[in-house]
C-alpha cells in the first residue's frame, strides 16, 4: 500500500472568466521511505497540491489517500486528527509561536492530542537534541538563528510520530549554508528516521537532496524523474529543467 497516493486530483479557484485550475487531474503515488521534492515555474500548482495532500484544503474532484485512507471524504474533525498524528508540516517561515520556548513549541502537538504535558515536554527535548538543538530548549524563536527556528520547526513535525512529513519551501527563508543544514536533516527524516518526506522547493540545490523529483507546469506534471549521481551534477541537471519548462 502506498503512503500517498492521488488520483485524478484537480483544484479550481473562482469560476466564469475569473477561474483558475491549479491543479488539473494529477495522479501521484509515493511510496514509503521516499524523498520527493515537486519543482515547477511559479503559480504552476506545487504548494496547492501540498495542500491538498495536507488536508489543509479541499479538492474540487479526485481523491488523497493517505495509506489507503480517502481523506477527501473525511469529516473535518477525522482529518484534524489524521493531520495531527499522521503528518508533520514544515512551512518557509517557522510558523513557530512568539511567547513559547523551544520545548513548548515543539511540544505542543502532543499536548493538543491530549498527551500529559511531562511526558510532552520529555518527547519534545529528545527531539530538540536529536536536532542539535539540545541546551536551545528555554529560548525563544526571537532568540534563536533562522536554522535553529527551522530546527525547531522540524522537532515539532517528528515529535507526534507522523508517517509523513510535508515540508513547503523550507529553505526559502534561510541563507544558503542554513539551507543545507535543512536539507541534509530532511535527508535524515528519510534514510535514518524511516518517514516520507514530500518537499516543494525551487531551489534545484536543495531538491537535489531528494530521491524523486516531480515537475508540475500549468496545474499538471510535466515529468517524473529519479535522481541517481552526486549532488552537484543533480542540481545542475533540475537548474536545467526547470530553465526548459
Amino acid at each position: 500500500m502506498a503512503t500517498i497516493e492521488v488520483k485524478n486530483l484537480s483544484k479550481v479557484y473562482g469560476s466564469g472568466e475569473t477561474k483558475v485550475t491549479a491543479l488539473d487531474a494529477v495522479n501521484l503515488i509515493i511510496e514509503q521511505g521516499q524523498f520527493v521534492a515537486v519543482m515547477g515555474p511559479s503559480g504552476c500548482g506545487k504548494s496547492t497540491l501540498l495542500h491538498l495532500i495536507g488536508g489543509l484544503d479541499r479538492p474540487t474532484s479526485g481523491s488523497v489517500f493517505i495509506e489507503g485512507s480517502d481523506i477527501s471524504k473525511m469529516s473535518d474533525n477525522s482529518l484534524t486528527e489524521l493531520r495531527r498524528r499522521k503528518m508533520g508540516f514544515i512551512f518557509q517561515f517557522f510558523n513557530l509561536i512568539p511567547v513559547l520556548d523551544a520545548i513548548e513549541n515543539t511540544a505542543l502537538p502532543l499536548i493538543l492530542d491530549g498527551v500529559k504535558p511531562e511526558l510532552a515536554r520529555s518527547k519534545a527535548s529528545e527531539w530538540l537534541n536529536r536536532n542539535r538543538l539540545d541546551g536551545r530548549g528555554k529560548h525563544r524563536p526571537d532568540e534563536l538563528s533562522g536554522g535553529q527556528q527551522q530546527r525547531v520547526a522540524i522537532s515539532r513535525a517528528m515529535v507526534s510520530d507522523p508517517v509523513i512529513i510535508l515540508a513547503d519551501e523550507p529553505t526559502g527563508n534561510l541563507d544558503s549554508r542554513s539551507g543545507d543544514e535543512i536539507a541534509a536533516t530532511l535527508r535524515k527524516i528519510v534514510t535514518d528516521w524511516k518517514r516520507t518526506v514530500l518537499m516543494v522547493t525551487h531551489d534545484p540545490r536543495i531538491a537535489a537532496y531528494a530521491d524523486r523529483i516531480i515537475f508540475l507546469k500549468d496545474g499538471k506534471v510535466v515529468d517524473d524523474t529519479l535522481l541517481n549521481g552526486s549532488n552537484g551534477d543533480n542540481a545542475k541537471r533540475l537548474k536545467e529543467k526547470v530553465e526548459s519548462l
